[in-house]
């Protein structure tokens, strides 16, 4: 399953919080620094998800808050309950 983030580096807390555009949205604590949001990201998607983080790749925008995500062994309908539902 591959899918489109944007990414808040330095927010106040680790969470995903909704859907900009087409893109999920997450924001991280961890600053763009060597790697550090990147990792963050994996480990937060691998817990939401349930699955090891070696089955979460960033194949695109490593070094841009905007990235393609792919996640193996999950499919459209678990990453669409990871979105919060906004009354």
């Amino acid at each position: 399953m591959r899918f489109a983030v944007h990414v808040q580096p330095r927010a106040a807390r680790s969470e995903i919080s909704g859907v900009r555009g087409d893109d999920l949205r997450v924001r991280l604590t961890a600053p763009p620094v060597e790697g550090a949001a990147n990792a963050a990201l994996v480990v937060l998607l691998a817990d939401a998800l349930g699955v090891p983080k070696r089955s979460v790749r960033i194949v695109s925008g490593e070094s841009s808050r905007a990235k393609v995500v792919e996640i193996d062994g999950v499919d459209a309908a678990a990453v669409r309950r990871l979105v919060p539902i906004v009354p």
